[in-house]
């Protein structure tokens, strides 16, 4: 078995993490994974690197957690991000898609190089093996404007449905971090 060098291997993660959005237009990302948001507008130039956690894990059926996302945009130039990211959580060939946070108002967004910008999951626990209960595995995360969904792993335990296909979760819109 051949050793693989640490800066190799964080340079292969770092790589792996990126989600890039490559557009020489003006307009600005707001929400699918696809790259273009339901008003047609895409990110410009927006490579950025996603970071899972940690978050405030809810540990008791019934209990409320959050779980932070930040986005680092690390290129030259500027980066406008808008709206909310699609969020999925998968568990086996089961997947429930977290609706947006309610009454929340998403702003632009333009980072800089190495400036962040985040947005937070909210989710209930589910009880274990419950019938309304989404045994959650993997995190799928689509950056309005990035073509393509990160995968993470989920390790906040089981997410309590609202119903067979909504999950009792939510996520919030894209902000500067720290606001």
């Amino acid at each position: 078995m051949r050793a693989l060098h640490v800066p190799l291997a964080v340079t292969a993660l770092v790589a792996a993490l990126a989600l890039t959005a490559c557009d020489s237009g003006s307009g600005s990302g707001s929400g699918s994974g696809s790259g273009s948001g339901g008003d047609g507008k895409k990110a410009v130039g927006c490579p950025v690197t996603v970071e899972v956690g940690p978050g405030n894990a809810a540990t008791t059926a019934g209990d409320t957690g959050n779980v932070p996302v930040t986005l680092t945009h690390h290129s030259s130039g500027t980066c406008t991000l808008e709206g909310f990211p699609e969020i999925r959580l998968q568990g086996g060939s089961a997947g429930w898609k977290v609706p947006e946070e309610k009454g929340a108002k998403p702003v632009k967004v333009t980072l800089g190089k190495d400036e962040t910008a985040t947005f937070t999951i909210t989710y209930v626990r589910g009880r274990s093996g419950g019938r309304l209960s989404a045994a959650v595995k993997t995190l799928k995360i689509a950056v309005p404007g990035a073509d393509g969904a990160g995968s993470y792993p989920w390790s906040y335990g089981e997410v309590s449905l609202k119903g067979p296909d909504t999950p009792d979760a939510s996520v919030s819109p894209i902000q500067v971090a720290g606001d």
